[in-house]
Order: C-alpha cells, then sequence, then structure tokens
C-alpha cells in the first residue's frame, strides 16, 4: 500500500483553515466519490475520508495542515502524481491571500473547463 504524507505550513487561524477544509470535504464528496467526516476540536479538526483504493486523515490546526493517506494498489501506481498535483494545488491556494475565495475560483474555472470540453 503506497503512502502519502504531506505537511504544509500556513497563515490561517483555526477558524479559517477550519472553512476551507470544510468545503474541501464537501468537494471531495461530490467529485472524488469520498465518504468524509470531519471532528471538530478545541485547538485542532480532523477531516477522514475513503473511498474504494483510497483513505486517509487531514489534520486541520491553526497554522498547519497535515495529510495522511492511503492508496491501494491501482492508485499506488499513480502515487507520484497524486502526491504531487496535491502538493502543487495546496501549495498554490496557500499562497493566496485569501485561500477559501482561491479554491472557490479554481473550482468554477474547472467546471467551466470541463463544461467547454463537453460542448465540442
Amino acid at each position: 500500500m503506497a503512502e502519502i504524507r504531506i505537511t504544509r505550513e500556513h497563515g490561517m487561524g483555526l477558524e479559517q483553515a477550519r472553512a476551507l477544509a470544510l468545503r474541501w470535504a464537501e468537494v471531495a464528496e461530490q467529485k472524488l466519490a469520498m465518504e468524509c467526516t470531519y471532528e471538530q476540536g478545541a485547538g485542532a479538526d480532523l477531516v477522514s475520508f475513503q473511498r474504494p483504493g483510497a483513505s486517509g486523515q487531514l489534520s486541520v490546526e491553526p497554522g498547519r495542515f497535515r495529510l495522511q493517506a492511503r492508496l491501494g494498489l491501482l492508485l499506488g501506481m499513480f502515487r507520484s502524481r497524486i502526491e504531487s498535483e496535491i502538493v502543487s494545488n495546496l501549495d498554490s491556494l496557500l499562497a493566496e491571500a485569501e485561500p477559501l475565495q482561491a479554491f472557490e475560483a479554481g473550482l468554477a474555472e474547472h467546471e467551466a473547463r470541463r463544461a467547454a470540453k463537453k460542448r465540442k
């Protein structure tokens, strides 16, 4: 089983980081067929996620996100690509002044590109 571990520092407080993580969990459920549970804590939150072939947790802390994911045999063959996409997307979001707004904008852009491909 392949594993991905990513830790990223951020400048958000817990409330802002929580809002971003909650929105990610909603989108993961809708777009990636993930089953997500969100446990809110006093000092940190935990998002647990799973779908066939992948499972893991995202720790949401003031100042830090920690992702741990386990990939099954098929997805494990693409571990490097999956990890680099996660890192790239997360780093881009965290470089923004308003990461949640950047997430929403990126999501809308992705949907627009997808819709344009379907029209062709």
